[in-house]
């Protein structure tokens, strides 16, 4: 099945690149809502589905024996710019542990926000596992290991005890197996597991609900996806399109980005969960496609629909300013 153009980009008038997608939308029932394209054919989710590997930190009791509120929660769940916010609490979250940042295993990058790069490097300083994107996920299992007496050396390995809980917590949120013939390696190094595309749009369906969930995995799940909502800042950074959807409704919307072109979201006042992959892997397809499909199921709030669909038609511009082009949505999202 081959997927429907679901993005044209255009320079002047003229349609210079597509991208192709699919798009699938859950209640917590098990329902579908709306579904584009092959829905059904396994995807990795990447990072976004960060807020469901947070749980084994809420439900072990770590996140309540080192007081974390909603900020450290929010960069359990990050896919941070490294800016100096993002490094310092991670750090922060290690230290409540004993730990720094000696004991991170996600790898070492430049942050991804221009201007802490920058600063970075006028300092006389060298990135760390701190400025990783992933720092605060991996700040989070380090604290998991810990309060649960697990050894944390190679805790990003298939086969550890903490990678394990995390397997187990996504595969019976999204309800999909995650076996070994469907399974890579992330870009910060621990397992990710290739499931339909549907399976994590019922996932976050149920995150936002606690439908079918105990009574201790349905207060985590809501705790995570609060937090998150209440800190966007923290799981994205500065120009994030993560962070100015969530901007968009304070509160009414989550949204996580994953590398290669995939998204989650979830609304929890409509119960809806929501998954979609860009073909190509291009993320800027994929946020004109989140902001496109929130626009449309948030269409009886004509303002908030507004602000969302302007997001989903984002400028291209020169090297000098100038407005040279846009994206903008097909018909297929409307």
């Amino acid at each position: 099945m081959t997927n429907p153009v679901l993005v044209e980009v255009l320079r002047g008038a003229v349609v210079e690149s597509a991208h192709r997608g699919a798009v699938s939308v859950f209640d917590a029932d098990g329902k579908p809502v709306w579904e584009i394209g092959d829905t059904a054919r396994p995807v990795f989710p990447r990072s976004a589905v960060k807020a469901i590997q947070a749980l084994p930190l809420v439900e072990s009791g770590a996140a309540d024996a080192y007081g974390f509120g909603d900020r450290e929660l929010a960069l359990a769940c990050a896919s941070h710019s490294g800016e100096p916010e993002h490094a310092q609490l991670a750090a922060a979250m290690l230290a409540k542990v004993g730990l720094d940042k000696t004991a991170l295993e996600c790898g070492v990058h430049w942050p991804f926000d221009h201007n802490a790069t920058v600063a970075l490097a006028r300092s006389g300083g060298a990135p760390s596992a701190l400025h990783n994107n992933c720092s605060g996920k991996h700040a989070g299992f380090l604290c998991t290991c810990v309060h649960s007496g697990i050894a944390h050396a190679g805790y990003v390995k298939a086969g550890h005890a903490l990678q394990d809980m995390v397997r187990d917590a996504v595969q019976s949120v999204t309800g999909a197996a995650h076996d070994v013939d469907h399974c890579g390696i992330d870009g910060c190094s621990i397992p990710t597991y290739a499931v339909p595309l549907k399976a994590f749009a019922l996932g976050f369906a149920r995150m936002a609900t606690g439908r079918g969930f105990a009574l201790e995995r349905a207060k985590a799940a809501k705790r995570l996806l609060s937090a998150c909502m209440a800190e966007p800042f923290l799981i994205a950074g500065t120009g994030k399109a993560d962070l100015a959807l969530m901007q968009a409704a304070p509160g009414r919307i989550f949204v996580k980005t994953g590398a290669e072109g995939v998204y989650c979201a979830a609304l929890p006042e409509l119960g809806l969960g929501i998954a979609l992959k860009c073909d190509d892997g291009a993320g800027r397809g994929a946020e004109v496609m989140i902001a496109a499909v929130l626009a449309n199921l948030l269409r009886s709030d004509e303002p908030l629909a507004a602000k969302l669909t302007e997001l989903a038609h984002p400028a291209i511009e020169s090297r000098v300013g100038a407005k040279v082009g846009s994206l903008r949505p097909t018909a297929a999202l409307s």
